[in-house]
């Protein structure tokens, strides 16, 4: 059984594990789980990924509790099926989709999945991400699957919606994705719902005055069919091989300036560099190409996140991770 202490990553260290525990049939104990935040330990969000992923493979978990800092997971074999999980808080739709995406394409039939939760929240790619920016890096790979937004959900209420479709993968193809493209288009949106049209007016006027667009380039829509009330501000670029999306979230106390400031200056940097993939995307790729024995990309820089979980992998799988500077600002990750 694989030992994996929890201190040195927060959620994604956890969702990872189970990903590639799923899918290699390993089990693993993992201690001191989420150690340095605040909270140490099981939230709402991480509680679920853990139950969605013992559910598609009938697996044994010990310490699937609340508030819980250890867990002991032996997974049985993953079953395509139809799933529905909900949250039970705002948390992460996308995260819960991601961790089990990996398992259910290796599984012998296809599946659907019904998430309740947050669609858009800080942390957490938005669903937008997923259906624009990852799925269509993985269909490359040979992979089909597609998610649809059935309801916007926002902290702290919840009550969003995302459903998927995932059909088994017949064979991985090796990712090589080190250019852009030729450049497609630029595009904006915010989603506001059951808050003051000045605070989305704002947002627009702050993004379009930082990247030097005009207003009329991010839509302004509406998404009262959320439970609460949210605001999310979405910036991106696509080309013809890799597209790119910048967000920011409102938060009680953070200003609408603020918000779209943090969202326009992460496009502008990814503009700033000729690297096809973003930082957050970059993350998400990893296991990916593992699992298709092997696979090269170029990315802006190099976090945390990414070398806790090329480490982590490398635990789980035969697979040795590369990293090299192609020039200043540009890194890249191989893996064979």
């Amino acid at each position: 059984m694989l030992q994996i202490s929890g201190d040195t990553g927060g959620g994604q260290l956890l969702r990872s594990s189970l990903s590639l525990s799923l899918v290699t049939g390993r089990p693993f104990r993992m201690t001191n789980i989420r150690g340095k935040r605040p909270k140490p330990g099981l939230m709402r969000q991480h509680l679920t990924c853990v139950k969605a992923a013992a559910q598609v493979c009938d697996a044994c978990v010990d310490g699937a509790e609340l508030g819980s800092v250890e867990l002991v997971f032996r997974p049985g074999k993953v079953m395509g099926g139809d799933y529905s999980f909900a949250i039970g808080s705002g948390g992460s739709t996308t995260l819960v989709l991601q961790t089990l995406l990996p398992a259910l394409l290796h599984a012998e039939a296809s599946s659907t999945l019904r998430i309740e939760g947050g669609t858009h929240n800080p942390m957490a790619p938005p669903c937008d991400f997923i259906e624009h920016c990852y799925l269509p890096v993985l269909q490359s790979m040979g992979v089909k699957a597609t998610t649809t937004l059935e309801r916007h959900g926002f902290m702290q209420a919840g009550g969003g919606v995302i459903t998927a479709e995932i059909h088994p993968i017949k064979k991985w193809k090796k990712l090589k994705l080190i250019e852009r493209g030729d450049p497609v288009e630029t595009f904006g949106r915010v989603l506001h719902a059951h808050l003051h049209r000045d605070i989305a007016e704002r947002e627009i006027a702050t993004a379009s005055h930082l990247l030097g667009w005009d207003a009329s380039q991010i839509d302004l829509r509406y998404a009262n069919d959320s439970l609460g009330p949210g605001n999310t501000i979405l910036l991106g670029a696509r080309f013809a091989n890799v597209c790119e999306i910048s967000s920011g979230i409102a938060q009680q106390g953070r200003s609408a300036e603020a918000v779209a400031t943090g969202a326009a200056k992460g496009l502008r940097s990814y503009l700033a560099s000729s690297a096809p993939v973003g930082a957050h995307l970059a993350d998400q790729l990893l296991l990916p190409i593992a699992l298709a024995g092997g696979g090269v990309f170029h990315t802006l820089s190099i976090t945390d996140h990414t070398r806790t979980n090329i480490a982590l992998i490398e635990q789980f799988l035969p697979v040795k991770f590369t990293v090299e500077e192609i020039e200043q600002g540009v890194k890249q990750i191989s893996c064979g």
